[in-house]
């Protein structure tokens, strides 16, 4: 009981310690890339921080299984390089033993991931997905900058400014073009303010000096106006709906689908667990080194079989969401195939020996 503590204990450390250098490494990738909508003014502020954090939760699902299966072989590997492996199996400790405690932290790590899959993912990329349409369809003076074009509504409104005074939520030489069913509306003014209505608390934009186009799809007579003042209300509506997404559906959802895209999507999230605990026993094998050998020896050899397998599971999932190949086993080749190489590398060994005796 002891030995098994040990071991899990060695391979749990590195596990945190990797999981949070990536988690660090990722969040610090996603806040450029979104922090540059809130520089422009696209995006608010609070709605970045949602939007990456939503990202990190979702990113765990891969990351966590990845480092778990870089610290098993870490692990094992600093084991048989300090020759501890070698001393537990001379006073009678057998490799099962070993496969034992790593077989015990993969499945942790597995039903970890499970909820992550099947529950935490779908829910984070629904938030994130509606964050983001709420967020490009309130339009908010005060966050333009000036000189730019900005989109609200789907690309319904575009929306110019010369300049922009943040203080006084006020621009100048402002542009307005929305697309509506039937007609195409253009704005012009001086100068517009915003303010925010005390009935509906939706933001109001109110032009000064300008003068308003509007032009029917039909080819009828349009319509020119000159106004001294002139108000537009820019709030979106109550409901807002995102694209469909079917990385945001919730699981129960695709139980019952004949749908090949959520067909995929589905086994993806079911063999996510089982990965999980594949790539901590194919780590076993993978470690066995040397006492001269370091403990990171095997780490490329290690990142090298998991980019492959990785990236041959998301080709069969894109492969079985086009029907190229059948629903069933579907993904599940990746696993299978992961499944048998395990096996291999576990009789190693034994089939070396077999060789040399013949």
């Amino acid at each position: 009981m002891i030995i098994a503590r040990y071991i899990m204990r060695e391979i749990i450390k590195p596990t945190v310690i990797i999981c949070t250098v990536l988690v660090f490494i990722f969040g610090c990738y996603i806040s450029t890339r979104y922090g540059e909508d809130a520089v422009h003014g696209l995006l608010p502020g609070i709605s970045v921080l949602q939007m990456i954090l939503l990202r990190i939760v979702i990113a765990l699902e891969v990351l966590l299984p990845t480092t778990l299966y870089l610290s098993v072989v870490i692990a094992l590997g600093r084991l048989y390089r300090d020759a501890e492996l070698t001393a537990m199996f001379a006073c009678g400790i057998t490799m099962a033993r070993v496969v034992r405690s790593v077989l015990f932290v993969s499945l942790i790590g597995g039903l970890i991931v499970a909820c992550l899959s099947l529950y935490i993912r779908p829910w984070a990329w629904n938030q994130f997905f509606h964050i983001k349409a709420q967020a490009q369809a309130n339009f908010d003076m005060t966050r333009m900058k000036g000189g730019n074009f900005y989109e609200t509504g789907g690309g319904e409104r575009a929306i110019f400014a010369d300049k922009v005074d943040h203080q006084k939520n006020q621009a100048e030489h402002v542009f307005i073009q929305t697309k509506r069913e039937n007609s195409l509306q253009i704005i012009y003014a001086d100068k517009a303010s915003q303010f925010e209505d005390e009935t509906s608390g939706k933001p109001i934009l109110v032009f000064q000096d300008g003068h308003m186009y509007e032009f029917s799809s039909s080819g009828d007579n349009g319509l020119i106006l000159e106004f001294e003042t002139s108000a537009m209300h820019l709030g979106a509506s109550d409901v807002i709906e995102h694209e469909y997404k079917v990385k945001a559906v919730a699981t129960r959802t695709l139980l019952d689908s004949n749908n090949l895209e959520e067909i995929a999507e589905l086994q993806w999230r079911l063999t996510a667990p089982v990965s999980t605990i594949l790539l901590a026993l194919l780590g076993i094998p993978l470690s066995r080194s040397s006492p001269r050998q370091g403990k990171y020896v095997k780490a490329p050899v290690a990142i090298l079989i998991f980019a492959v397998y990785y990236n041959f599971s998301a080709l069969t999932k894109k492969w079985v969401s086009q029907g190229v190949i059948e629903s069933v086993p579907g993904i599940w080749w990746g696993q299978l195939l992961l499944a048998v190489l395990i096996g291999l590398l576990f009789w190693q060994p034994v089939l070396l020996q077999y060789w040399r005796k013949r």
